[in-house]
């Protein structure tokens, strides 16, 4: 149904500061209203302490991107930032079965309701592993009944890297059917943000989503990467406080 147009070119590294890129992957499609819609894909690469390399929400890599990794690095971490984040780990770890596969809260159970075996090797959880801890902080978005999302900071680059908190597709990207369905979600560029079926998800735990957007906005980044859509190279809380309104943080009333 409809098409989204991929971010030419993929499969490659596209810096965003010292130590940390985007690589740009092939469209996947999931379940939403009912309908098999098309998501452009992004993953976040940043570069650790003896050139381990850490992988968020790795997706569909092919020859050339793989010869330019191991020219990096090594890859070290494999990270399923939420449950329905996962898709493309497994075929990673075949290729690196050194890497640590880290699991998102209910990724393991969401893989095996669907026949999917992935290995994991640990639990993210609101501690920041040793591996990464000079580099990068962690913490748990939590409120929605759906699920849980595990949030990144990059410190050095003052970066936020989130999966599907913000999406924000570009209308030029996508037909018009496509176009309408996505303003209709809430999650239209340049308007981008948690789509509407996920929004509802948090209604009745306003205030366990709010100490966690509060959270975030305290680590002030000044970019926000998203796994799907136009991401945000400056003005990082600006964005924030914009995408997340519908939380009315300020207004302890109705949430949603």
């Amino acid at each position: 149904m409809g098409h989204i147009d991929v971010y030419e070119p993929i499969n490659i590294l596209k810096p965003v500061a010292e130590n940390i890129w985007i690589v740009d992957g092939p469209i996947e499609h999931m379940q939403q209203f009912g309908l098999n819609v098309p998501f452009p894909t992004r993953m976040t690469v940043i570069k650790l302490p003896d050139d381990h390399l850490f992988l968020h929400s790795p997706t569909k890599p092919d020859d050339d991107l793989l010869r330019v990794l191991n020219e990096l690095g090594v890859v070290s971490h494999l990270v399923s930032p939420n449950k329905i984040h996962y898709a493309s780990i497994h075929v990673w770890h075949e290729l690196y079965p050194d890497a640590k596969c880290w699991a998102s809260p209910g990724v393991v159970e969401r893989a095996a309701s669907r026949g999917i075996e992935v290995h994991f090797d640990e639990d993210l959880g609101d501690w920041v592993s040793e591996a990464w801890a000079s580099d990068i902080d962690q913490h748990i978005f939590r409120g929605s009944k759906f699920m849980d999302e595990v949030i990144f900071f990059h410190k050095s680059s003052k970066t936020l890297i989130l999966a599907d908190l913000i999406e924000n597709f570009e209308p030029a990207k996508v037909s018009r059917v496509m176009r309408w369905m996505l303003k209709l979600a809430g999650n239209l560029d340049p308007d981008g943000k948690l789509p509407i079926d996920l929004r509802m998800t948090f209604k009745g735990s306003h205030d366990l989503a709010c100490k966690s957007y509060d959270h975030m906005l305290r680590w002030a980044p000044e970019r926000v990467i998203l796994a799907h859509g136009r991401w945000y190279d400056k003005n990082g809380c600006l964005e924030l406080k914009r995408a997340f309104r519908w939380l009315s943080c300020r207004d302890k009333g109705t949430a949603i």
